[in-house]
Formats: structure tokens, C-alpha cells, sequence
């Protein structure tokens, strides 16, 4: 079944509690102690996961009993935590971790968005064989950057809670000034096992969209619109057979929102004063999850994205997509609490916690925006913008995209002739809230581009994908029957994702860094996790300095399973 013959799952149980979820006091996760034989110390706090810091590190994969909504299940733990320690190490230090698998099947741990031997990735069948059941691998490699980042299983078990922070300190001075430094981590949770899911989303694309338009729906938009403009509003819709409320595969119907491994009712909290200046680091730890995250009442400052440091951008809201790291500067302006507010995309939840003065306190929590229908921008691209007679959102003309022959077939149910490539677009959702939301557009890297060097050569790959069928591919080819995309050694070259879906898709290239392009080829940011927003064409440069085999795939947790994914190979 595609990629996830690897993949073995736990456990399943039904849909209709959810809702349940947010208001659980269930949250503490059972903690278990657990032996450490490495250099590292170990410090646990009530407002903060467990942290190790230092060159060596002893970690253990194996089953905790949790309790996130009412009912007893197992997560994948590491060293008895979910999400796993925060590993605190320093940039230039060679660092060795000793991973143990306590699990009765394989897994694996990849270092995202860390520039170590392909060897040392993780991925399980790329440069890596896995960790059995039983075994100690051990991953040696020299920390070549600084800045946020994370670690994750390459297999089902990141949806069963292995995952967690790796903090890279620079080697000098940190440029980035705050006297409080917290990571967040944001995740999503299933009582059912992550093959069952994936199953009921073969079964059917929509099974966990209880959001679809309703008759009554169309009523109220008659009385509303006019009879004329309700029908139009849905003839696009319906003539192509796709949905306009398909933001997310997975929603709150089976999902519950987690804050460093915290659901809203346990209110995890981090303390500031009066006056100082808060560092946030943002980890978009979810697995099928994009977050709209705002602290209402304050301005974010966005100061890194990915790890790198960017120009200061004053923002009330931004998306993070599955892979991506934001951290955020907060001025704590009084002695009031503060509640920091994780939306999901598709507006069923939320994922929450408070920033305040001491323990204890609270703000109100905002509900969830309301359900808004995906734009037909997001079907159609830079055609919609066309047929309106008008550009929104900084629409600029795109040349006709590429399809492959692949492209036409069974696997894939849609086509975008004309993509947009406005970067500064929010994202539906988010557009016109009354919000000053963070776009791609608004990023530049400090320091600019790592290498001058005007791409070569140009690689364009389309996200394709049967919603209904659920298979998800690149250029209609899925993984199981593509072959390898190859790169020479040390060229410069352009990779342009163009979406042929009405979702978003968080493309992840392992072992080189992805430098966003403007539409003109200009360069924006650096990063390791691009999300492609629907009908949307995006370009970036690579430099193939990292001989050897890596991964390329959506970071959604299923659609890489589905088949969104290829090999590349550098040499």
C-alpha cells in the first residue's frame, strides 16, 4: 500500500467525541523515569518539556500510556516524554546521539532541517536502513548551523508523539535578544491508529470533513446573494467535482490540538514580567495540521524562520505549516495574561496556551474564525484573476504551466494551466480578516542569498493528486513508480513547484537549503520547509553541495505516505 508497508500502527476507536477533547483535564502525560547514561543534563520544568543539553545524548524510543481525551492510549515516547526532550547543543560542536529502539518494529529519528551526511538523515530506505526493535544506532555528525529546529520519526510514529525541539545555540553571541527563550510545539493527536486513518481516507477523501455545503447552506446564501449568485457560487464547485471546504484531510472530528504535548484544558504556560522581551519558538510539529497562531492583544515580531534569522516583520497572525520552524519576539507589555491561540486552517480546533506573569493565570480564548470557503483562486490560479478582471493579492502574470503526460491519468483529478505566483497571499482563510498576517513575501534572510551564482538549470515539478482516491504524487507519478531526480554535484539550480490541488502542501528537501525566489528570481529567504499554497506556482534555488541520497516530500504526514515524495540524488 504505497510507502506504508514500513509502517506498523496501534490502536482505533471511533470519531464522535472529539469535541469532547477541548475541554479535558486530561492533559499530563504519564511520566516515567528513565535512565541516562550521557553527558547531558536533564531539566524539567512545569511551564516547559524536558530539556538535555550538551554533545552526548542517550535516547530511548519506546511506548507511553497517555490520556489526551478521556480514553487510555500508547504514544511513541522518547526517554518517557511526548513531545520528546528538547536537545540544547551548540553550533560548531560534534555531537553524538544514541538512539535505542525499545518499540517491537522499526523507527527511526530524522534531524529536520539539519545539514548533517546523508547517512546520518533518518529516512528509513533513502541512506538509512532504520533502527530495529531492540538495536542502538548511533548518529554522529558535526552541527554546521544555528537556530530552531526539530527532530521527528521518519515513519507512522510522528503521529503517535515522536517528536521534539533541537535548539541549536550559535557559537557567538546570539543576535537575537530576549530575556525569556521558550519553544512551542505545535501538534495534532489521534485515538485511532495512523493506518486506520489513512485507511478511512482511501476509502473516502472527505471522511473527516463535516464542514461540506449543505442544502441549507445554499438557502442561506440565496437570501443572502440573490438565487443567481448562489448558483454561480457553486457551479464552478460542482462542475469540477471539488470540494470548497477541503482546507485539511484531518480535522477535529478525530484530532485533538496539542501545545507542547498539552491540550487547551491543561493551559501550558510561559512566564514573563512586566517589560521583557519573550522569544517564542514556533515548531509546526503537526502531521497533517497547518496553525494560524496569533497572541490577541500583542504584535508578533517575526525574527527567524527555519532556523535563519530574517529581517524583523511586525505581525498579528501567521500560517506554519507541517515542517516549519517561526520564532517570534513579544514585548510583555503588563501583568495580564495573554493566551496564545493555534488555530487549525480548517477552523474545527485549536491548540492553545497562556503567556503570562505567573502560574495559574488565564485570558479568555478566542473561538476558531468561522468557515470560509476556499477562493476560486485557489481552483483556478492566475485564471480566476483573469475571468474577474482584476489581480488581488499581488497577482502577477505567469507563463502556462508544463503538465507532464503523467499528469494525465487516474492518479491526478486537476490541472492548473495558469498558476498564481503572488508569495504575498496569506492563504485562504486568512485573507481580509481585518489582521496583519504574515505572507512569504514580507521574509528576508539576513545576510542574503549563501551563493551568487544564477541557477543553471531549471526542475519543474507539479503536486498532483486523486482527492478522492486519495493518491497524492509529483507529476502524477507516485513514489513506488518514480524514479530518482538527480542534481550534479555543486550546481546551482531552480526547482518550481506548481499545485495542481485546491490543498496546500509543505514541500521538504532534506540535506540543502531551499532559497525562496520572487516571482523576478529575486531572493527572499532561506528555508528548508516550502509551503506551496493551492493553484500556486513557487520557486527556489539549490545548491547541490551535499553529495549522496535524499528525500524530497509534502511534509503532511499521509500525502508523503500516498506517494508525494521522490528520491534525489546528488553526484
Amino acid at each position: 500500500m504505497d510507502n506504508f508497508e514500513l509502517w506498523l500502527p496501534e490502536g482505533l476507536d471511533g470519531l464522535a467525541r472529539r469535541r469532547f477533547i477541548q475541554g479535558l483535564g486530561a492533559a499530563g502525560l504519564a511520566s516515567i523515569a528513565w535512565p541516562y547514561a550521557s553527558e547531558a543534563r536533564a531539566t524539567i520544568a512545569s511551564n516547559s518539556p524536558a530539556e538535555l543539553s550538551g554533545t552526548e545524548f542517550d535516547l530511548e524510543i519506546g511506548p507511553l500510556p497517555v490520556n489526551f481525551t478521556g480514553r487510555a492510549r500508547y504514544a511513541t515516547a522518547v526517554n518517557g516524554h511526548v513531545p520528546g526532550p528538547a536537545l540544547r547543543v551548540r553550533e560548531g560542536d560534534t555531537v553524538t546521539l544514541r538512539v535505542k529502539n525499545s518499540l517491537n518494529e522499526m523507527t527511526s529519528i530524522h534531524w529536520h532541517g539539519m545539514i548533517v551526511p546523508p547517512e546520518m538523515d533518518g529516512v528509513p530506505g533513502i541512506s538509512f536502513g532504520g533502527i530495529a526493535p531492540g538495536e542502538t544506532f548511533t548518529y554522529r555528525f558535526t552541527v554546521r548551523q544555528s537556530g530552531t529546529y526539530w527532530y521527528h520519526a521518519h515513519t507512522l510514529a510522528e503521529q503517535t508523539g515522536l517528536y521534539g525541539a533541537m535548539i541549536v545555540e550559535p557559537r557567538g553571541p546570539d543576535p537575537i535578544f530576549a530575556e525569556r527563550d521558550y519553544t512551542v510545539m505545535l501538534s495534532d493527536w489521534t485515538d485511532e491508529s495512523p493506518l486506520q486513518v489513512f485507511l478511512n481516507l482511501k476509502k473516502m477523501g472527505g471522511y473527516y470533513n463535516f464542514a461540506q455545503p449543505t442544502v441549507g447552506d445554499f438557502f442561506k446564501d440565496v437570501s443572502r446573494l440573490g438565487l443567481a449568485q448562489a448558483v454561480a457560487k457553486r457551479e464552478m464547485w460542482n462542475r469540477s467535482r471539488m470540494n470548497p471546504t477541503d482546507f485539511s484531510d484531518i480535522s477535529a472530528a478525530t484530532y485533538t490540538y496539542l501545545m507542547n504535548g498539552t491540550p487547551p484544558a491543561g493551559n501550558w504556560t510561559a512566564i514573563a514580567k512586566p517589560g521583557e522581551r519573550v522569544r517564542l519558538r514556533f515548531i509546526g510539529a503537526g502531521t497533517a495540521t497547518y496553525f494560524d497562531v496569533r497572541i490577541p492583544g500583542l504584535k508578533l515580531t517575526v525574527v527567524a524562520t527555519d532556523g535563519q534569522p530574517v529581517e524583523p516583520v511586525e505581525v498579528d497572525e501567521f500560517r506554519i505549516g507541517p515542517g516549519e520552524t517561526y520564532d517570534v519576539i513579544v514585548n510583555m507589555p503588563d501583568d495580564k495574561a495573554y493566551t496564545i491561540f493555534a488555530q487549525s486552517m480548517d477552523r474545527t480546533g485549536y491548540a492553545s496556551g497562556t503567556l503570562a506573569p505567573r502560574e495559574g493565570m488565564k485570558a479568555a480564548v478566542p473561538g476558531p474564525d468561522q468557515r470560509v470557503w476556499l477562493d476560486p483562486v485557489d481552483m483556478m490560479g492566475a485564471m480566476a484573476a483573469m475571468e474577474s478582471g482584476h489581480s488581488g493579492h499581488g497577482m502577477v502574470e505567469t507563463p502556462k504551466a508544463r503538465h507532464a503526460r503523467t499528469e494525465y491519468g487516474p492518479t491526478t483529478d486537476m490541472r492548473v494551466d495558469y498558476p498564481r505566483a503572488n508569495l504575498d497571499d496569506p492563504g485562504a482563510g486568512l485573507r481580509n480578516n481585518g489582521r496583519q498576517v504574515l505572507s512569504y513575501a514580507d521574509l528576508r534572510t539576513v545576510g542574503g542569498s549563501m551563493d551568487a551564482r544564477v541557477p543553471g538549470r531549471e526542475i519543474e515539478l507539479h503536486l498532483t493528486g486523486n482527492m478522492e482516491r486519495f493518491i497524492w504524487s509529483l507529476d502524477g507519478v507516485k513514489l513506488n513508480d518514480a524514479k530518482p531526480i538527480h542534481f550534479q554535484t555543486n550546481e546551482r539550480l531552480r526547482i518550481t513547484l506548481v499545485n495542481d490541488s485546491t490543498m496546500a502542501h509543505p514541500m521538504h528537501l532534506h540535506g540543502m537549503w531551499s532559497e525562496i525566489e520572487d516571482p523576478g528570481g529575486g531572493f527572499l529567504a532561506r528555508k528548508h520547509t516550502i509551503s506551496v499554497q493551492p493553484a500556486q506556482r513557487v520557486s527556489f534555488a539549490v545548491t547541490a553541495d551535499a553529495p549522496g541520497r535524499w528525500a524530497f516530500h509534502c511534509h503532511l504526514l499521509y500525502h508523503m505516505g500516498a506517494g508525494m515524495f521522490r528520491e534525489v540524488v546528488v553526484a
